[in-house]
């Protein structure tokens, strides 16, 4: 039998999960195809991590690890939605609420000393950040709205704010001492394994990664951020902030960049708050109290401080004395700086772009704003894109052309976070990368604070990468631009590459180009406002922020977007969007018994692993149910089925009910099999009878709050209980039992 696998995660993707995969497995089943669900929420990677400390009946296998061998081999069908990339904040809470339900863990060790100690930090860190992705993308990206989202989004136009030509929101980067001007990049002749070392001008050497293995043609990068630099970058966007009048706001990546954001944010919180770390930074220091785990940990443990209340004054001194800040919740206070993972530059930049080029104010009003991009290497794409709707208004959703992705990501590729290769330096000196041989193939000076970081490429991704911007090219007919900068090291370097590999192509009668980041952004917008299409074909960063940027612009959110990453060795993993929004959704749901969560992306993913069995496996039915439910999608986006963000409307599990109906009734009239339409007839009956009746159960149990026992890992029979509240709709799945 044909087999699925259903990953479960986080948040509102994992509870929408408990009300969509029994629709999934009863119709899949009856045609034959098998689905399985591994636990991949950050839960059950840290449950997985920690057997030998908990009991028999609480020990589980590692998923992730399964699925990273599964995703390698050609019988590989994954679809994987949402997860949590865990920043130190988050990682905590979920090790605190699996303790209070009765998980022996240990706490994460802040300052690790014993061995048992730094074991237990090098478990928690194998989860934090972007811990799945890397394991499962072994394929390059391929996503873009499919045409009944497009089509919908433009007859059905989201929100814009409209942009007013002296609007002061711009962008502000550093553009010297960062990484992108620092970086120096080489192609590996042959494998070898390398190794990092610090030789410190103290005449010490310390290895900071004692194996790197490498492969023939690989591109090798490196590069530091020099921390005085960014030091005296971040307090002059602070009073450029105040003298201009806008909100200030920081724009980083603290979860899928690990090691590096989450260190320059807690540069900036101390840039905003000069007196009080100069004044009592030794005492936050002493009681562990980080800026770069953000303002609102320091805040929250203030209380066991001798002199908590008058650093708590200090503070709000130092806050009330500052630029306003951009909020994340003005309601509750809860500012840019509380959390590093509060603000997430892919999905935070487009939604202020949208907003007129607005962000929240403390006063609760939106405001001009000045986006901080400490680095320089894709902060020009978002000015470009402001100064474009500064001139020339807002974008028009009826009329805007698209801009679908073909990503370099596969085996880890520009794994940007670069997780075990990112170093904050402790000493004055020189970090060399160093070969087998001995000879020093990268290096940088560098000083005290300094953050260094490397990453690798390989080259068989970088082949594949190419192959599928012409593959998609032709498919669609639509020019295609790799997003490569001549003047960046690492981008020289795939130049060359690109060059030397699209010659093996038939790219006859195509347009592909090779433009810098910024010049491509405004070639794609000045076709988007004619209503045409631009491919970007980019590495694994802009991969990650265009494939936001543009859906957020088009179709409001990027989760509608068909992700689909065909793996090297054959098989298939179909991503179900992004899930920024994940935690507000979780909040309304306990608070009201409403989830908002828009499973579209889902239904997107599902057609298309129904559709890579068929042609994998040979599974008539398998492709029956891809075009069925391919057209019921459609259905469902006309007659405009999707949650509503209000309580009391139709939410997350009644879009659930009405998929599920259109896609029985597409099977019940489908004429290539009489015995699937057979069975599908009398539940596309009973469901379009009972509609009334599910819908009202759907209903009445919205407005009060709703009980799931967990937050990182809820009460399975609590979340079923909430997520499945019709008995009739459960009943009517069960004929097919």
């Amino acid at each position: 039998m044909a087999k699925i696998i259903y990953t479960h995660t986080d948040e509102a993707p994992l509870l929408a999960t408990y009300s969509f995969l029994p629709v999934i497995e009863a119709y899949a089943s009856t045609a034959g195809v098998e689905v399985e669900t591994r636990d991949i929420s950050l839960a059950g990677r840290i449950i997985a991590l920690f057997g030998d400390r908990l009991t028999p009946e609480q020990q589980i296998g590692d998923a992730l690890a399964e699925l990273g061998d599964l995703a390698k081999t050609p019988e590989a069908n994954i679809i994987k939605l949402p997860n949590i990339s865990a920043s130190i904040p988050q990682l905590k809470a979920a090790v605190a609420e699996l303790q209070s339900q009765g998980y022996a863990l240990p706490d994460y060790p802040d300052n690790p000393q014993t061995d048992e100690d730094k074991d237990v930090r090098a478990r928690y860190d194998k989860v934090k950040g972007s811990a799945v992705n890397p394991v499962l993308r072994e394929g390059n990206s391929d996503r873009r709205a499919p045409a009944s989202v497009k089509n919908f989004a433009k007859a059905h136009p989201h929100s814009m704010g409209a942009w007013s030509s002296d609007s002061k929101t711009n962008v502000a980067t550093m553009g010297a001492d960062d990484f992108r001007s620092n970086e120096k990049s080489v192609v590996i002749e042959s494998d070898d394994t390398l190794s990092i070392r610090l030789v410190g001008e103290d005449g010490t050497t310390t290895v900071l990664k004692d194996a790197v293995p490498v492969l023939a043609g690989e591109v090798v990068d490196s590069t530091v951020m020099r921390a005085a630099a960014l030091d005296e970058f971040l307090t002059a966007q602070v009073q450029r902030a105040k003298d201009e009048g806008v909100l200030f706001s920081v724009h980083l990546k603290a979860t899928m960049m690990k090691v590096s954001d989450p260190i320059i944010f807690g540069h900036v919180v101390k840039a905003f708050l000069p007196d009080v770390f100069e004044t009592y930074g030794a005492d936050l220091a002493a009681a562990g109290l980080s800026p770069s785990n953000g303002l609102g940990s320091i805040l929250a443990g203030l209380d066991a401080l001798p002199n908590g209340a008058e650093i708590k004054a200090a503070i709000e001194q130092g806050i009330a004395e500052g630029p306003a800040l951009a909020m994340v919740d003005s309601d509750k206070g809860i500012t840019n700086l509380h959390v590093p993972s509060d603000v997430i530059v892919d999905a935070s930049m487009p939604a202020m772009i949208r907003t007129s080029g607005h962000m929240w104010g403390p006063d609760g009003n939106e405001a001009d704003t000045l986006a901080v991009i400490p680095d320089s290497s894709y902060a020009g794409v978002y000015q470009t894109v402001i100064d474009d709707c500064r001139a020339n208004g807002a974008y028009d959703p009826t009329t805007m052309g698209s801009v679908p992705n073909v990503g370099l990501m596969a085996q880890a590729a520009e794994e940007y976070g670069s997780h075990d290769k990112t170093f904050e330096i402790d000493r004055a000196g020189t970090v060399e990368v160093v070969n087998q041989a001995g000879t020093v193939v990268l290096e940088h000076a560098v000083e005290a604070g300094d953050i260094w970081r490397a990453c690798q490429t390989k080259d068989v991704p970088i082949r594949d990468w190419v192959k599928l911007a012409v593959t998609r090219a032709r498919a669609s007919q639509t020019p295609a631009v790799f997003w490569l900068d001549p003047s960046r090291a690492h981008d020289a370097n795939l130049i060359a590459k690109v060059e030397a590999y699209l010659p093996e192509h038939d790219t006859d009668g195509l347009q592909i180009e090779i433009m810098a980041p910024a010049e491509a952004t405004q070639f794609s917008i000045d076709r988007i406002r004619r209503g045409e299409d631009t491919i970007s074909v980019t590495g694994n960063v802009l991969r990650d922020y265009n494939t936001d940027l543009f859906p957020i612009l088009e179709l409001g959110t990027s989760a509608k977007m068909l992700s689909i990453v065909p793996l090297i060795n054959g098989g298939g993993l179909f991503e179900t969007g992004a899930g920024g929004s994940a935690p507000k959704h979780v909040q309304q749901l306990v608070k009201e018994n409403h989830l908002r969560w828009d499973s579209l992306g889902e239904f997107l993913a599902l057609a298309s692993s129904f559709e890579h069995m068929a042609t994998t496996t040979g599974n008539a039915r398998a492709q029956i149910l891809a075009d069925t439910l391919d057209r019921a999608t459609g259905t469902f986006l006309n007659e405009n089925k999707s949650p509503s963000r209000k309580v009391g409307e139709i939410d997350n599990r009644g879009s659930h009910f009405y998929l599920a109906l259109y896609w029985a009734q597409e099977l019940a009239a489908q004429t290539e099999d009489a015995d699937l339409a057979a069975a599908f007839a009398e539940v596309a009956g009973s469901l379009a009878a009972n509609e009334q009746k599910i819908n009202d159960e759907l209903l009445a149990v919205q407005g009060s709050p709703a009980d799931i026992g967990g937050y990182f890992r809820p009460d399975d029979a609590k979340v079923k209980q909430v997520m499945r509240p019709s008995t009739t709709f459960s009943e009517v799945l069960g004929i097919l039992g």
